[in-house]
């Protein structure tokens, strides 16, 4: 399988929806289920939302991966934002500091197979995440 890359520059929410868009054909192009595509589109969703509504910009970066046999897909969702002060409460259900109910992060770490997440307060966030078919 021949890898692919692709950007997509987040800022507002239609941005969210193009990227989800891209998530998703992604996903269909490299063979996964219906409801791995689903999980997938939600992930990147997810986290495109989380910088329209802390960051103001950033990007996705959605990719094609290989390990052996395996093929998946692999999201790095970047910002300049403010960051996450204490990364192992903002990993806890619940904990939100924009009013919500705080799923987004959690739950995006639970519907994909790797999860990683990097911030640096006052300069921004790097969460990459992946989903092997």
């Amino acid at each position: 399988m021949e890898p692919s890359a692709v950007l997509q520059p987040v800022s507002c929410d239609s941005d969210v929806v193009a990227a989800r868009q891209l998530a998703r054909r992604l996903a269909v192009e490299i063979g996964f289920s219906r409801p791995d595509q689903a999980l997938i589109a939600t992930a990147v969703s997810e986290l495109a939302r989380n910088i329209v509504k802390y960051a103001d910009e950033g990007e996705i970066e959605l990719c094609t991966i290989a390990s052996g046999t395996r093929f998946g897909i692999k999201v790095a969702a970047r910002d300049r934002g403010p960051g996450v002060e204490d990364v192992e409460l903002a990993m806890q259900d619940g904990y939100s500091t924009g009013n919500s109910l705080g799923l987004g992060l959690p739950g995006t770490r639970r519907i994909v197979d790797d999860f990683e997440i990097r911030s640096e307060p006052g300069r921004g966030l790097i969460v990459t995440v992946a989903k092997w078919r």
